[in-house]
């Protein structure tokens, strides 16, 4: 997982955002004792990351539930091994231990 670097509160702008009421309760929900404008600072700032192309999750095999056999409809990056897998490759997709499916190349869980 990425680790996010806090910055102080006191360095940041403010910024007004209108949420709708059942998700700022939901927000505050999931937040637990991290609370809820930190959580919000935190998906922000991984769906900055995953657009920008600077995301790359870390997974070790232990983390792959599953697999299921694929072809790459475009190029990925093997969320083990870094590798390249390139489109019309075959692949695995990895269910993890998060419910998330990541791109694995084969032969990434031999060994």
């Amino acid at each position: 997982m990425r680790t996010i670097t806090r910055t102080s509160t006191t360095e940041m702008e403010v910024t007004s955002i209108r949420l709708e009421k059942i998700l700022k309760d939901k927000l505050k929900d999931l937040s637990g004792n991290q609370g809820y404008q930190a959580l919000i600072r935190d998906i922000l700032w991984n769906y900055v990351h995953q657009k920008s192309g600077d995301y790359r999750p870390q997974f070790c095999r232990a983390d792959i539930r599953a697999t299921i056999e694929a072809v790459a409809r475009k190029d990925e990056s093997c969320a083990l091994t870094g590798k390249l897998i390139q489109q019309n490759e075959p692949m695995l997709l990895g269910l993890t231990i998060h419910g998330d499916f990541v791109p694995l190349s084969v032969g990434s869980l031999d060994g």
